[in-house]
């Protein structure tokens, strides 16, 4: 498995991640939250689109940040479906896109909805890319191996009865914010291949924050693209298609 995480903050009590990082990782189908007496996750079936590609190498699998949805990677992900020729999966996360809307907005959730997907569609192991939001899901899935603004916007805008709702489900995401800000907490590292790339204009990460970031993946490097913001993949598409291929090189 391969992720993505383009920033890191370090936060009282927790880091913070919202940038790109890649690592690879089997997952495995779970059931419980991994507390022992914990009551079962229930996952929600992600609306998720699939290019084909070679079934014999590791598939790519996307995953957007807060408010985001799928079609953020489209042109990425058919770009790289073509020049590596593997299989690329874009998903909507839960309460994002066309998921189900659901109560729970933890990223033990979200990672749950992932190890039940992943199988069901024979990716894993697989790559995972993830944005900001969908770098720390990335992440998360990883240590717990045992298991445009206006443009933007419009996006998560859908026309419902002759009016315009959203399409995201903003009252889970803002009584979760706090949790979808932070990271929970780890002991555990995840020793596998590791890549953050970050952008040079964005001050999400700071070298600070860099012996937190080996500590829980002494396997990592670190990528600046200069030229890019928060947004890598939006901002330098071609740096980051090329960072993608040389890691998985």
């Amino acid at each position: 498995m391969l992720s993505w995480a383009r920033t890191w903050r370090l936060l009282p009590g927790g880091l913070e991640l919202p940038r790109i990082c890649f690592s690879r990782v089997p997952v495995a189908p779970s059931s419980s939250s991994g507390r022992s007496g914990a009551k079962p996750r229930r996952s929600v079936p992600l609306s998720y689109k699939l290019l084909d590609g070679e079934a014999g190498r590791p598939a790519l699998v996307f995953l957007h940040g807060l408010f985001g949805s799928k079609t953020n990677f489209n042109s990425i992900a058919k770009a790289l479906a073509q020049q590596t020729g593997r299989r690329v999966l874009t998903v909507d996360a839960r309460n994002h896109g066309d998921s189900p809307h659901s109560p729970d907005m933890s990223y033990e959730a979200m990672i749950q909805d992932l190890q039940d997907l992943l199988p069901q569609l024979g990716l894993a192991p697989c790559v995972l890319i993830g944005h900001s939001m969908g770098g720390k899901t990335a992440m998360l899935l990883a240590l717990q191996r045992d298991t445009a603004v206006r443009e933007f916007l419009l996006t998560n805008l859908v026309e419902a009865d002759g009016r315009f709702v959203w399409r995201v489900n903003l009252d889970a995401l803002a009584q979760h914010v706090d949790e979808i800000l932070a990271f929970p907490p780890q002991q555990e590292s995840y020793p596998g291949p590791t890549l953050f790339l970050l952008g040079g204009k964005s001050d999400f990460v700071h070298p600070s924050h860099h012996p937190e970031m080996k500590r829980l993946f002494p396997g990592a490097q670190i990528q600046i693209v200069p030229d890019a913001g928060h947004w890598v993949h939006a901002d330098c598409p071609h740096d980051f298609m090329a960072a993608i291929r040389g890691f998985l090189a």
